[in-house]
């Protein structure tokens, strides 16, 4: 508590705490919801978790707002911006920052992965079917879907600014147009032609966040002329821009889905033709947009809050150990759903019953009492990674090898978080995760840390 009240009174006084708070609430809500939506019953004679939402048409619409991802990517987008512009004042390259900025997503990530691998191996060497070694391993590594995209617009961060700083908020425009072609292609064919819409529909997302900085700075800190080109104006940020940008994603989304091809839910259904979020979809553009304007509407109200110390602090709190929260909350509940199979206890009502939802406050409690075990063990790695330092000048030549050595380290990252997620959950892995995929993951991470300890030194 002590080193939190620190914080919170060297906190600098043009901060845009509004954006912490956003990043708290986002990832709060995704485990929320993860946990308040799974249900647990038994297939073949072991537990197997699927989504609720099949059973529950009536909670659709509530996922246009608990379809948060949007959200994370629009702070990142800030965040993102603010650290680069920051680094380069400092006479710091985008492959310094590129270096450093990989520490905070991936030591917590890979110390998920190893310790995951460790004990499936040692499951797998006490006799445990390597089948079902995967399906938990599988389960309990499903965050590390949205980790593939946002490592994705981390490395494209650098040259995506720079579009931004040249053309404004013209960028998204067209990348949500990709999306929405994209789209065609999935409802007319081909369907392959909707793959792009992993990265394009997140990167539109992510440089709207780019706006919201340069807006928040009208003395243009970011040392760069005012973007040209279609979109010149910065990006409003009052409350009726906010107004606006609410109704009109509202009846964008009523139209794509109650009269258009596009299903209600913005998260995954199983049966459902289409998965907004698998790819994001145009609807889910429209989300997006409908949520930007909520959340102009509230943040003035919200800032005027979060100058109180409490909530400040609280916010703080959250961040200190966001990913490590996210990357941890669902192998809590493999280990709950564990304890409770394994002492005969583990309830299993039917979905909607009165059964099932008295079930779910102990249900969340105790996922909560679990996860906050995890985080008091492995959140040290996350709070403890250490905030860039200033680098000097350096030869040509090492400054491209570094840049194509750090190139190469997000290429092996995400080939090997991509490789996991695409792998079926299905087969036998003795490690729970495909030697390939950890393989891949563990070069680039190490070759990223290596490049972290050698940092160009001032010349």
């Amino acid at each position: 508590m002590r080193l939190l009240r620190q914080l919170a009174q060297r906190t600098p006084p043009g901060r845009e705490r509004y954006i912490d708070l956003l990043r708290a609430l986002a990832i709060t809500m995704v485990v929320l919801g993860h946990w308040g939506v799974t249900v647990i019953g038994y297939d073949n004679g072991r537990p197997a978790g699927h989504s609720a939402l099949a059973d529950l048409r009536w909670a659709w619409p509530l996922t246009w707002v608990a379809q948060v991802m949007p959200v994370f990517f629009l702070v990142g987008g800030y965040a993102n911006a603010a650290s680069l512009t920051s680094r380069r004042r400092r006479g710091g390259s985008a492959t310094g920052w590129l270096v450093d900025r990989s520490a905070r997503l991936i030591r917590p990530t890979t110390v998920l992965l190893l310790v995951l691998a460790a004990g499936a191996g040692i499951a797998t060497l006490r006799g445990a079917d390597a089948a079902q070694v995967r399906e938990v391993i599988w389960f309990a590594t499903i965050p590390l879907w949205f980790l593939v995209a946002y490592v994705a617009v981390v490395a494209l961060t650098p040259p995506m600014y720079a579009l931004h700083r040249r053309f404004g908020l013209a960028v998204p425009v067209v990348l949500v147009a990709l999306v929405a072609l994209g789209d065609l292609g999935r409802l007319l064919g081909p369907a392959v032609l909707a793959d792009g819409n992993y990265l394009l529909g997140w990167l539109a997302v992510h440089q709207v966040g780019f706006a919201w900085y340069d807006a928040a700075r009208p003395d243009n800190r970011a040392g760069h002329a005012a973007p040209r080109g279609l979109f010149r104006r910065r990006l409003p940020l009052s409350g009726r821009a906010g107004a606006v940008l609410l109704g009109g994603g509202l009846v964008a989304l009523v139209l794509l889905t109650v009269a258009g091809p596009y299903p209600v839910a913005m998260l995954h259904v199983p049966g459902e033709r289409l998965d907004n979020a698998a790819p994001p979809s145009l609807a889910l553009m429209a989300a997006a947009a409908a949520q930007l304007g909520l959340i102009l509407l509230l943040r003035r109200p919200a800032g005027r809050w979060l100058r109180r110390s409490g909530p400040w602090q609280a916010v703080l709190a959250v961040n200190a150990v966001v990913l490590t929260l996210f990357l941890w909350h669902l192998t809590a509940a493999v280990l709950l759903v564990g304890l409770l199979d394994a002492l005969g206890v583990l309830p299993t009502p039917p979905v909607g019953s009165a059964a099932w939802w008295a079930w779910r406050v102990p249900w969340l409690l105790a996922l909560a009492a679990v996860l906050a075990v995890l985080v008091a063990v492995f959140g040290p790695v996350e709070a403890r990674t250490r905030r860039p330092a200033a680098t000097g000048p350096a030869g040509v030549g090492r400054r491209r090898l570094r840049a194509g050595l750090a190139l190469a380290g997000y290429a092996g990252v995400l080939v090997g978080l991509l490789l996991n997620s695409l792998t079926p959950k299905e087969g036998p892995e003795p490690l729970g995760l495909p030697a390939p995929a950890l393989v891949a993951y563990l070069a680039g991470a190490g070759l990223l840390r290596l490049l972290r300890s050698g940092r160009d030194r001032p010349g």
